[in-house]
């Protein structure tokens, strides 16, 4: 099963941001329960430090959240670890959509995994500066939108797997309607003050199964573009 890997990037950073800073995180998510070598792999060699503000560069792997400006936050690591071995868990999708780009860290960790990801952000200058990162890393393999994220991408639809990275109340039906038979969908639910993490997959008559992976916290699903 091939895993596609980050190009080699000048990206390796110094002190706080060397690989020994992400062997330590690493470490830290094995303790956390994760255990997919392949997301374990992606997630050490991913140059989380490019994702976020120069200023935070000396926190880019601790595993905490950091916000990225506009009220939006790039993810705890092992939030991220968790969803993507969530998403992977029963073989290698081919064509994945995030909602909710954010940073572009989620995407790049997919984009390292799977051979197409499609991701929409409803934040015109979050989607701006995740571009950038993605050209400068070489990810030919992830398209991105400036969109309503509560639409989706339905030009592209159907997908094997759809991650959402930001809470609503319900899983919004335009979404659910863009999954394969047998795809997979993994996102937060819930309100502000009570997340849990599910996972939705289908069994190819039209049904799907959830279950519950636990509590998180994130930003809330809003509408429209930004």
């Amino acid at each position: 099963m091939t895993v596609y890997r980050l190009p080699a990037a000048d990206l390796k950073g110094e002190g706080m941001t060397s690989q020994r800073a992400r062997d330590r995180l690493v470490a830290n998510l094995k303790e956390g329960g994760i255990n997919d070598p392949r997301v374990i792999d992606v997630i050490r060699n991913t140059p989380r430090h490019h994702f976020i503000d120069q200023a935070l560069h000396s926190r880019a792997y601790e595993n905490t959240a950091l916000p990225i400006g506009h009220g939006q936050t790039i993810s705890q690591p092992w939030v991220v670890a968790r969803m993507t071995e969530a998403l992977i868990e029963f073989g290698l999708p081919q064509k994945v959509l995030e909602i909710g780009t954010g940073s572009g860290y989620q995407a790049a960790v997919l984009a390292a995994l799977v051979p197409q990801v499609f991701t929409v952000e409803r934040i015109e200058e979050l989607l701006r500066q995740a571009r950038r990162r993605f050209r400068q890393l070489g990810l030919t393999n992830l398209r991105s939108r400036y969109d309503d994220g509560k639409l989706g991408w339905p030009d592209e639809a159907p997908f094997d797997a759809i991650i959402l990275t930001a809470a609503g109340d319900t899983i919004p039906s335009r979404i659910l309607d863009q999954l394969s038979p047998t795809g997979v969908l993994v996102a937060p639910v819930g309100s502000p003050s009570r997340q849990t993490l599910i996972r939705m997959r289908g069994d190819g008559q039209g049904d799907f199964t959830q279950e519950e992976l636990g509590a998180v916290s994130f930003v809330p699903l809003l509408g429209g573009i930004g």
